[in-house]
């Protein structure tokens, strides 16, 4: 049985996000799927990060923020324009407010920012998304693993890039919402985001593309960088004596990543209509490490349960024990740790003896 969970676990988990919960789920539930599997995304990543590259990363939240902030500003200037055009262009104008997004209006914004211009087009935004995280990733990567800054050190670097992020989030309340963030989206490529139609198709595509990112990490996994990456987490000063270049290797799967959050950040933002600063710091980048290490730190599909289970369970608890659901996921994290330290793949492990995990 568990040999054909290895063999056809991508089938087994195309099954169980496109088939099993469309139709188990009512709208409003299959919505929480939906930003359930958007956690998953980064999750991904870190298990490649991880996992396979010895790199523990607890900044994710930045990449993911950076993916929600860049669809959001797409969002809000096609509602803008929108809005624009059905309540008069020429009131809009007397008060300053034509092309501006609301939040800027209340905060005496006067005019739109030069950096927000280009998200005025999906061809910018798309693009814009895919590289400039991912990039961001490798910058900063390379800089540290050049200098042979890794383990608790680099992810002291990250978790306080983290906290810059969100703090100049909210300190720029006039150009990014601030605590608030940015929501209030109507459409999305004239697609009316409130028409349960709308919702499912957008599930479609969040489940979709979660699965390709996971075929995308199996397909890293088993290729050449793959493996090199397992030889510089067992051994990095031996690969760096034959030659290559680990700092580059290491860069490159951050990125990858990087890339992997900001996709979950940007479909997080239009299934629930909201980026917040709330999702770049310290607490949800920690979160998405513990999401890969309950479903295993050594398993991409693993890491999609993980997080679709934590998530669950933080949802029941809250809705059903309002003042110690708090407790309960404490619970939970510190069983998985004591009893699962290779999270729920090591079940699999324990009932065929120990044998190599799922990759």
């Amino acid at each position: 049985m568990v040999g054909f969970l290895d063999r056809f676990g991508l089938v087994i988990l195309a099954i169980f996000v496109l088939v099993v919960l469309p139709l188990a789920l009512d709208t409003f539930r299959l919505g929480l799927a939906a930003k359930y599997l958007c956690f998953a995304f980064p999750a991904v990543g870190i298990v490649l990060l991880w996992g396979y590259g010895g790199i523990l990363s607890l900044g994710q939240g930045v990449f993911f923020g950076l993916g929600s902030y860049m669809m959001a500003m797409f969002l809000k200037l096609e509602s803008a324009a929108n809005a624009d055009s059905s309540s008069g262009t020429q009131l809009a104008a007397f008060f300053g407010t034509a092309g501006l997004p609301d939040f800027m209006a209340w905060n005496s914004v006067e005019k739109l920012p030069w950096w927000w211009e280009p998200f005025h087009h999906i061809w910018f935004t798309v693009p814009a998304i895919l590289i400039i995280p991912a990039a961001l990733a490798f910058l900063l990567g390379y800089a540290n693993f050049r200098r042979r800054v890794s383990g608790v050190y680099f992810a002291i670097v990250t978790l306080s890039v983290s906290a810059i992020m969100a703090i100049m989030i909210i300190g720029q309340q006039g150009v990014t919402g601030g605590i608030n963030g940015i929501t209030d989206f109507k459409t999305f490529l004239g697609l009316d985001l409130d028409n349960d139609r709308a919702k499912l198709v957008m599930y479609f595509i969040t489940a979709v593309l979660l699965i390709c990112i996971v075929a995308a990490g199996q397909f890293i996994l088993r290729s050449r960088l793959g493996r090199v990456l397992v030889a510089i987490r067992d051994g990095g000063d031996r690969v760096r004596f034959t030659g290559y270049d680990s700092a580059m290797f290491q860069a490159f799967v951050f990125a990858v990543a990087a890339l992997f959050a900001a996709i979950g950040g940007a479909m997080f933002t239009i299934q629930i209509g909201l980026a917040s600063p709330a999702l770049v710091g310290i607490i949800p980048s920690i979160e998405m490490v513990i999401y890969a290490a309950v479903g295993g730190r050594l398993s991409l599909i693993g890491a999609v349960y993980g997080a679709f289970l934590v998530n669950l369970a933080k949802t029941f608890f809250s809705e059903s024990f309002v003042e110690y659901w708090i407790y309960f996921i404490g619970g939970l994290f510190v069983i998985v740790v004591m009893f699962l330290p290779k999270g729920l793949v090591g079940i699999l492990d324990y009932f065929r003896g120990g044998s190599k995990s799922e990759r």
